[in-house]
C-alpha cells in the first residue's frame, strides 16, 4: 500500500550527474539507500539524450518493495509504458487533464508552480494530486530559478487542499521552516544523490518530519 504523500521527496539526478552515460545499476543503488535513509517519494528525472524503461522498471521495482510511489518528470508515455504510479509536469509540460486520460484515475500527477498560487490552484482544479513550489533557496540545479518566500506555503495551505511540495536548496537547516509554513514534503536532489552518505542524508530530512500518531486501541 502506498503511504500518504508526508517526508522526503528525491528525485534522481541526471545521468551525466553519476559519471556514466548510463548510471545502470549504481542509481538503483543510490535510490535504495535514500529509501534505507526514509525517502518517501522518488521521481525518475533524466534530461540526457533519452529516456531509460529498463532504468525506470528497476526503480518501479524498487519503489514497489516500499510501499512508496515512482513518478516519472515530465514523460507520460513513459509512465505508462512501465505503470509508474504517476507523472510530474512542469510549466512546458502537458496539461494534467491529459496525464489523466492516460494515467488513469489512480494516478498521481504533480504540477510545478513555482512562485505562482493561480498555478497551482488551476492545476487542482485540473486534477493534480500534488503541487510543488520553489526554488525557495539557491539551487545548483536550477540557478535562476523564481525565489517565493515560505510565506506562499501559508497561503498555499489554506486555499488548497492537495499535499505541498518544496523544492531548491533545501538543507537540513532550513527545512523546518518550510514545513511550518506548510510543506509537507521537500524535494532534494544534489542534497541527496552528491552526499557522501546518501542514507545519512536522507535520514537527517527525514528526521524533520513527525511520525504518524496512531490512536491508542482501547483495552475493551
Amino acid at each position: 500500500m502506498i503511504r500518504p504523500l508526508r517526508g522526503l521527496y528525491v528525485i534522481t539526478p541526471d545521468r551525466a550527474a553519476n559519471g556514466s552515460a548510463d548510471p545502470g545499476p549504481p542509481l538503483v543503488d543510490l535510490v535504495a539507500s535514500a529509501i534505507q535513509g526514509g525517502a518517501r517519494v522518488v521521481q525518475y528525472r533524466d534530461k540526457g539524450p533519452g529516456w531509460s524503461r529498463r532504468q525506470a522498471a528497476a526503480l518501479l521495482t524498487l519503489c514497489r518493495a516500499a510501499g512508496i510511489p515512482l513518478i516519472v518528470n515530465d514523460d507520460i508515455e513513459l509512465a505508462a509504458a512501465v505503470g509508474a504510479d504517476g507523472v510530474h509536469l512542469g510549466r512546458d509540460d502537458a496539461d494534467p487533464r491529459r496525464a489523466r486520460e492516460v494515467l488513469g484515475p489512480e494516478a498521481l500527477i504533480g504540477v510545478s508552480c513555482y512562485d505562482r498560487l493561480d498555478l497551482a490552484l488551476a492545476a487542482e482544479r485540473a486534477g493534480a494530486g500534488y503541487v510543488a513550489f520553489g526554488s525557495f533557496f539557491p539551487s545548483p540545479t536550477k540557478p535562476h530559478a523564481v525565489r517565493p518566500g515560505p510565506d506562499l506555503l501559508t497561503e498555499a495551505r489554506r486555499a488548497l487542499g492537495v499535499p505541498l511540495v518544496a523544492i531548491g536548496g533545501i538543507t537540513p537547516q532550513n527545512a523546518g521552516a518550510l514545513i511550518t509554513a506548510g510543506a509537507d514534503m521537500v524535494a532534494l536532489i544534489s542534497g541527496i544523490f552528491s552526499a557522501p552518505d546518501v542514507t545519512a542524508a536522507a535520514q537527517a530530512y527525514s528526521r524533520l518530519f513527525p511520525a504518524p500518531e496512531h490512536p491508542t486501541e482501547d483495552p475493551q
